[in-house]
């Protein structure tokens, strides 16, 4: 493939005129970032002319593949669930896709979830959410498969799984505008997840992630609230995108028609990792409000995307799978679930480290 890479300035030079770089070679673009040989010039120039020319689904295509290439792969047994969103939207929303993929976990999927830490200070990432309720992120592949398997869930740390995305952070920094690495995060799961719940922020790129997931042979929904969330919303109607089985199929999801009564303004808004870990608590306990309406409404879209399409319309697929996760909250059921991945986690951890002090 080298052979066909002319030079960064060639490159730089296609982007500016508006022309579209293959898979291939955006897949060499991205592995001389993760290798460290990206000088943070060249990086900047070329994230800025992605942004202004637009992604395309082949470019953002070969920087997943190159990322997951260079990942140690995840192989838990499937099928397999992710729920992720891309963040950017705003809202310092509490971190509902990890509320919801502990429900969905507790309905029957199994999850493996993929995320980071927050990028800034104002909102919890997934990651500091589940280390604060007490979930060790040092996992090794097999412990995750072991964790995943027992506990019906488990989850990937971006951070360990794709140590070269470090390299482009200072410049991601620096620049303070969205780059196409805001899209990669839901994409590059190493545990390559069967189905996927993917939240979008930016409303333009829905249909792309959509083109790349079904490029990629998933399955899922690609979903924005019309507020601007990344997640389902149940303050608006919402836009969804169904990739199975090779086709893209649009709808428009209206909560108000699942009898979901819209949010007060900021009810959905969260705070650092312990306020964040006690609305985990609090929701699985069963507390009724918006953020309970929220979790349920995306974790019943991670089980439609887990589960075969049976044909009917959106609405119908959601509302049965709706009061599947919310009987798995009233039962006990997903508070037993945190608990038993708390559980098993911290015994395959602790397990890693008696093995590499020689115990």
């Amino acid at each position: 493939m080298l052979a066909t890479i002319e030079s960064w300035p060639a490159l730089l030079a296609r982007l500016l005129a508006g022309r579209d770089l293959t898979e291939g070679e955006a897949a060499w673009l991205m592995g001389e970032v993760i290798r460290g040989d990206a000088s943070p010039a060249r990086l900047a120039a070329v994230l800025v002319a992605l942004r202004a020319k637009g992604e395309s689904a082949a470019e953002v295509g070969g920087f997943v593949a190159a990322l997951l290439r260079a990942a140690t792969p995840v192989p838990v047994p499937g099928p397999t669930l992710d729920l992720a969103g891309t963040g950017g939207d705003g809202t310092n929303a509490v971190n509902l896709s990890t509320m919801a993929a502990i429900v969905a976990a507790a309905a029957g999927a199994r999850v493996v979830k993929h995320g980071g830490r927050a990028a800034s200070a104002t909102s919890a990432g997934s990651a500091d959410v589940v280390e604060h309720l007490g979930v060790p992120l040092d996992l090794t592949p097999s412990a995750h498969a072991a964790v995943a398997v027992e506990a019906g869930i488990t989850f990937v740390f971006a951070a360990h799984a794709h140590p070269g995305m470090r390299h482009a952070s200072p410049v991601r920094r620096e620049l303070g505008v969205p780059t196409v690495f805001n899209l990669l995060g839901p994409l590059i799961n190493p545990a390559g997840p069967t189905h996927r719940l993917v939240g979008v922020a930016d409303g333009g790129k829905v249909p792309l992630v959509a083109e790349v997931l079904r490029g990629r042979g998933a399955s899922g929904l690609v979903v924005r609230g019309d507020d601007g969330l990344d997640k389902l919303s149940t303050a608006t109607t919402s836009q969804v995108w169904e990739v199975r089985e090779g086709a893209i199929d649009r709808a428009v999801l209206d909560p108000a028609a699942l009898g979901i009564p819209a949010p007060a303004s900021g009810a959905l808004r969260g705070g650092d990792a312990a306020a964040n870990a006690r609305v985990v608590h609090e929701v699985l306990a069963g507390r009724p409000g918006a953020v309970r309406d929220a979790v349920l409404l995306n974790a019943a879209a991670g089980l439609v995307a887990a589960e075969p399409g049976d044909g009917g319309p959106l609405g119908e697929r959601l509302e049965t799978r709706y009061a599947r996760c919310a009987e798995a909250i009233d039962s006990g059921a997903a508070a037993a679930t945190l608990t038993r991945w708390v559980k098993t986690a911290r015994a395959r951890s602790s397990e890693r480290r008696a093995a590499g002090a020689g115990v």
